[in-house]
């Protein structure tokens, strides 16, 4: 009739998410998926949670047992603070550095044929599989004040030769170059020879110059690459511990050293652990600007598409 009224839909007959999940537990697929996820999540609680826990309890406990921020206040000022700013300086520096020549090395790479590309990762790369103290020791022969490269630059008669070049931070940031330079290397070979060359051909096509088509196309179409291998080679050298230890010298300290001194030396383990939560920090600092920058990234690629 045209002038009744439909009456709603019962909604009690409508299955509820508690009863969903109830159904969903009595499936034997599911009950399956639970049996053989059950060893990796206790795995995970056991080698990382519990850890972190711990850690994180520890930088808290006060010496009478109650709940404290004075290590964390004694890891923010006086040395410990330069200790700090110093070993930030350092990865900055290393990631700015890696990135850079990671750039050249992949870029040049990516512009060989595959045979040739494959020989030149396997020099960036096979030196990694070394022992880092094996390497570490080897970067001390060649740049000691009588090693080969202060031997070759006296033969050069370089004015100032031979340069202190170890125990200082120009060695520490040589060695954490080393170490940090194939991580760069392997992340930006990916995303060049992900890039398709018929863009920068069109752009040619148009009119472009190649630093133009450099500057406009090619440079943000690797953008991402670039800030994934300076925030990793940033993350990596914060927690570094081997070769500023053995490179660096008094003024060179970085956290990682300091933690071991407190633990080994002084038996201060809630200072190194508020340390340690203060690295963590630092870390997932990292990380949310890595998914700052590829949000920002988005959004001007969006910007540009319209």
């Amino acid at each position: 009739m045209a002038g009744s009224v439909l009456a709603p839909v019962p909604t009690s007959a409508a299955p509820t998410a508690k009863g969903r999940l109830r159904r969903s537990l009595r499936s034997r697929r599911t009950r399956s998926g639970l049996l053989n996820g059950a060893p990796i999540v206790v795995y995970l609680l056991v080698l990382f949670v519990y850890p972190i826990l711990s850690t994180l309890l520890l930088s808290v406990k006060g010496a009478r047992g109650g709940l404290t921020l004075h290590w964390y206040a004694d890891a923010l000022s006086g040395a410990n603070l330069g200790v700090l700013l110093t070993t930030l300086r350092i990865s900055a520096e290393t990631s700015l550095i890696s990135v850079v020549i990671g750039f050249l090395l992949a870029y040049a790479m990516s512009r060989l044929r595959p045979l040739w590309a494959g020989l030149m990762m396997l020099i960036v790369v096979v030196p990694h599989f070394i022992s880092a103290l094996v390497r570490t020791y080897g970067w001390i022969i060649l740049l000691g004040d009588h090693g080969v490269v202060n031997g070759l630059l006296v033969d050069l008669h370089v004015p100032g030769a031979p340069f202190q070049l170890l125990y200082n931070e120009i060695g520490v940031i040589i060695g954490t170059t080393s170490v940090m330079l194939p991580y760069t290397v392997l992340l930006l070979y990916a995303v060049m020879r992900g890039v398709d060359r018929r863009l920068l051909a069109a752009a040619a096509s148009m009119g472009a110059g190649r630093l133009v088509t450099f500057r406009r196309v090619y440079l943000p179409l690797v953008a991402p690459g670039l800030v994934n291998a300076a925030v990793l080679s940033f993350i990596l050298c914060l927690g570094y511990y081997l070769t500023p230890a053995l490179m660096g010298g008094t003024k060179q300290t970085v956290v990682a050293a300091l933690i071991d001194d407190q633990v080994m030396k002084q038996n201060q383990w809630n200072g190194a652990a508020a340390l340690g939560v203060i690295l963590l920090l630092l870390t997932f600092a990292g990380l949310s600007l890595l998914r700052l920058a590829r949000a920002i990234g988005a959004n001007a690629r969006q910007r540009g598409a319209a």
